[in-house]
């Protein structure tokens, strides 16, 4: 790319382990290592996976699992959670097991906390989460906070392993609740504007307005969230995204499936309804050619100042999404060697 261009933030990888139709959960996983592995040859700095219940089309349910298959067989990219849904879990048994994922693969493990459920109603309570955990998600935070600090005198229940091993912790959001509370504790913040983007900007504003120093973080660090399916055109590019277009068209019927292929008329597939909602979802997403999506990289950067942005690409065809990748990391100029292939930052840092 031009040497006259602004450089961009680094580029990560969010993946939900999806299931195309066609695949098998376990052809899923297999998909989610070589993405990884891809990822890591072309310089991005995190592959992170997220916690869903109860999705036909979504692997990654045992996320710490999937985490350390992601980590075995890769080599240096950073690997997490994007997100540990805090509000499912004891804070000591997510304290065990990042604590064993970090004892396993050091300085390489994130973990991204959220408070929403990841699922519908019914499967909350086969769970057996109460519909108030989420009320307590700040004081289990800091719970977790203190499971992987240094061993207090006295204290009677610890992380083994997890305590003292101060794994990276992040919070993540889609409102304004998550950005006060990340701003407050001093954590660096990402927001699902891949999903949930009108609340982005008020978000990123209150984030760092609210921001205070920690020890893990000295100024506020914000990652954004958004789609990306990129080719060689721009044609080719919309046509693959009426794969994700499908997807949220069946969110918003209340449907599930598996990861649908891509068709050639998606205006005959949706209702105006659920195009105007489906849309509204998928507003923070790129499409295009290299040119295309370079473009839009730049202007997201200039309006939010992210320091980093994480991609997610729901492409059905494994080749494409590869593909996808690879387009957008060589449009961004993070092939190997590039900006987000030098050195992984501290691990006291975002």
């Amino acid at each position: 790319m031009s040497s006259s261009r602004p450089s961009l933030p680094p580029l990560s990888v969010l993946d939900l382990a999806f299931i195309p139709e066609g695949a098998t959960p376990g052809q899923a996983l297999a998909n989610s290592v070589g993405l990884a592995r891809h990822a890591e040859a072309l310089g991005y700095r995190r592959f992170w996976l997220a916690e869903h219940h109860n999705m036909t089309g979504i692997a990654s349910a045992a996320t710490a699992v999937v985490i350390g298959h992601v980590a075995a067989g890769t080599s240096c990219i950073r690997v997490g959670a994007g997100g540990i849904m805090l509000p499912n879990h004891a804070p000591l048994v997510i304290a065990e097991q990042f604590g064993t994922l970090e004892s396993l693969f050091p300085g390489r493990i994130d973990l991204g906390l959220g408070r929403a459920p990841g699922t519908d109603g019914l499967t909350l309570r086969a769970l057996r989460r109460d519909y108030g955990s989420a009320e307590r998600f700040p004081q289990d935070v800091l719970e977790l906070q203190a499971l992987f600090g240094p061993v207090r005198e006295g204290q009677a229940v610890q992380a083994v392993p997890g305590a003292g091993l101060r794994v990276p912790l992040w919070i993540l959001g889609s409102s304004l609740f998550g950005a006060e509370l990340a701003g407050m504790l001093g954590l660096p913040y990402a927001f699902a504007s891949h999903f949930a983007p009108d609340a982005l900007l008020p978000a990123l504003e209150a984030y760092r307005a609210r921001f205070q120093p920690s020890e893990q973080l000295q100024r506020p660090y914000a990652m954004v969230g958004i789609n990306v399916v990129a080719a060689e055109t721009d044609a080719e590019a919309r046509r693959l995204f009426t794969t994700p277009q499908q997807q949220f068209a069946r969110l918003v019927r209340g449907t599930r499936g598996l990861l649908p292929p891509p068709i050639d008329d998606i205006e005959a597939y949706w209702s105006p309804s659920e195009k105007a909602q489906a849309s509204r979802m998928l507003a923070r997403s790129l499409v295009g050619s290299r040119e295309t999506v370079r473009a839009g990289l730049e202007a997201l950067v200039a309006e939010t100042g992210a320091d980093e942005v994480m991609v997610a690409s729901a492409v059905h065809d494994y080749g494409a999404r590869l593909a996808s990748y690879a387009i957008l990391a060589e449009a961004h100029g993070a092939l190997a060697g590039g900006p987000a292939a030098q050195a992984l930052p501290a691990r006291s840092a975002a």
